[in-house]
């Protein structure tokens, strides 16, 4: 059996339970992107960086992903659509499976931390059945140096093997692919998908079930960065909305862009060492601290190049939309050193509503904040098809569903607690339409959303008047520097000012359906943060 790279203390591929194997071990980033060009699974660009194709999947599968229920879950995980019960028995032979599976095989392991605080620090060991998923968790998660790797001990395991598939009948998972968390074993099993997402949200989930229950720390789907005066801002958002658009400010240093926790002590901190960016339509201008971080090291996921050469097209979405790089951190260069700020002084919920009805900016409550936060409300505008106009309206509570096994109540009463304790300033930003639903409005500029934001972090939105909104209960300021009076207030800026006010009550009361399966759970602070709308006749 040979192994390579540094291998901590004592360790070796029995500890996993594989008998036999060829075992790379903690593989610098240049000799992964080495080994998968060679094997012929990725190739190299002409900006350094090597592309890879994630196979059959290109995003992650939400129906597939699956929490053991037993002692440990049975009464805390929120089981729905997207936590979805899985038998124990049915884990240990699908873990056997896999153990066999990696039998006698080439594979790569890695060790890695999740929390840049130390306090809360995970250990988590990942065998990879490719070299370049083994690059993508060197470059997502903190790394290790080469001391903590001599005497590295794990708490979680990690078996990702895309070519290992299910049988749906034996194994009881919905088809060949899966993610299975077993939360008392510390174990995830990922099969079937080379989707490296699955990966890091695996993670993700368990620093979500166990950080609020047992560390008492805020887990977030968000962005972060902090200012001069050592102030941090939090960014909430889905995808399309801008939250790594907006967190990457020139003025401000990054702390990480997509997952962090909020300690009892205020420090937010990135769970993260790296950043997984979506790349169609980059471009420098636009995105230019994204564009500049993919170079030797960075992993690029399914994407087209232009005509005979190895030079990336990121207009081309024709393998999939969702087009993707991976990169340690430190290719950004206004980044937070260590990963973590202090401070937290305001939190921006982005949403990006193609009805044109929410304010550019408005000051939330914390009712508010709480029912927008379970909420998590954005509305994407439809397909390509023809003739398709209408926008499609998405509720994703905290932001995250999909990775939230606790009940979003938890996340929020956590949250409001938090805010009122450090007096945090909570925005609503449209980053979506105005003037008009999609197909008649505009798209709200970004150089208006990102004077608004700059006015709300130097305080310049916090002695100006405000209107509050008829139907939201929203307050709106009158006036914003460097941005245009008119456009604040979202009715003034369509023509129809009755299409307006049906448009208005239209998604107020989707917003009141949405949260219906909340309520039983929500106090009456939260409850009193819904809108007030019309009852449709």
């Amino acid at each position: 059996m040979l192994e390579l790279g540094t291998k901590p203390a004592h360790a070796s591929v029995k500890d996993l339970g594989i008998s036999d194997g060829k075992a790379h071990w903690n593989l610098s980033p240049e000799r992964l992107a080495e080994m998968a060009v060679q094997a012929g699974q990725a190739t190299m660009t002409s900006s350094g960086a090597i592309a890879v194709d994630t196979g059959e999947f290109t995003g992650r599968s939400p129906k597939d992903k699956f929490t053991v229920r037993d002692e440990v879950t049975d009464k805390t995980v929120w089981w729905n659509n997207f936590n979805i019960p899985f038998d124990a028995a049915r884990f240990d032979q699908l873990y056997i499976k896999m153990i066999r599976y990696f039998e006698g095989k080439e594979f790569f392991v890695r060790d890695v931390f999740a929390c840049a605080d130390w306090r809360y620090r995970m250990n988590i060991r990942v065998i990879n059945e490719y070299a370049w998923s083994n690059l993508f968790t060197y470059n997502m998660f903190i790394r290790p140096t080469e001391k903590e790797l001599l005497s590295f001990s794990p708490e979680w395991m990690i078996l990702n093997a895309p070519g290992f598939k299910a049988n749906p009948e034996e194994d009881g998972t919905r088809q060949h692919n899966f993610s299975i968390i077993d939360f008392k074993r510390k174990i995830i099993l990922i099969g079937g998908s080379g989707y490296t997402g699955e990966i890091k949200k695996g993670v993700f989930t368990a620093l979500n079930f166990v950080l609020p229950q047992q560390k008492g720390v805020l887990s977030m789907h968000c962005s972060a960065n902090t200012g001069e005066k050592g102030d941090t801002a939090i960014f909430f958002g889905l995808s399309g909305t801008g939250k790594t658009t907006l967190s990457a400010d020139p003025n401000r240093k990054l702390i990480g862009d997509d997952e962090h926790g909020w300690t009892a002590d205020n420090v937010i901190f990135n769970f993260e060492g790296g950043c997984y960016a979506k790349t169609i339509d980059l471009s420098e201008e636009k995105e230019p601290d994204i564009y500049h971080a993919i170079k030797k090291g960075a992993l690029l996921e399914n994407v087209g190049y232009k005509a005979g050469t190895t030079e990336v097209d990121y207009k081309d979405g024709s393998r999939t939309e969702n087009t993707r790089v991976s990169y340690p951190i430190e290719h950004i260069s206004n980044i937070a050193t260590p990963s973590f700020g202090i401070n937290p002084r305001n939190i921006f919920f982005l949403t990006c509503d193609a009805y044109g009805v929410l304010p550019p900016i408005s000051k939330l409550t914390p009712g508010q904040a709480a029912f927008h936060f379970i909420s998590g409300y954005t509305a994407k505008v439809a397909g390509t098809e023809a003739d398709v106009t209408e926008p499609t309206m998405t509720f994703s509570a905290c932001f995250g569903a999909p990775f939230m096994p606790l009940h979003p109540t938890k996340y929020a009463e956590m949250l409001s607690k938090k805010m009122k304790d450090a007096k945090v300033n909570v925005w609503l930003v449209n980053t979506g339409w105005s003037g008009g639903a999609y197909g008649v409005g505009k798209r709200m500029s970004l150089k208006h959303t990102r004077a608004l934001i700059t006015a709300a972090l130097n305080g310049e939105l916090d002695n100006v008047s405000y209107e509050i909104h008829d139907v939201f209960g929203l307050a709106m300021p009158a006036t914003c520097p460097n941005v245009p009076s008119e456009i604040l207030n979202p009715r003034n800026t369509w023509s129809d000012k009755d299409a307006y006010d049906n448009k208005a009550n239209f998604l107020a009361n989707a917003f009141i359906k949405n949260f219906e399966k909340f309520s039983a759970n929500a106090n009456e602070e939260i409850l009193a943060g819904a809108p007030h709308a019309r009852v449709p006749a």
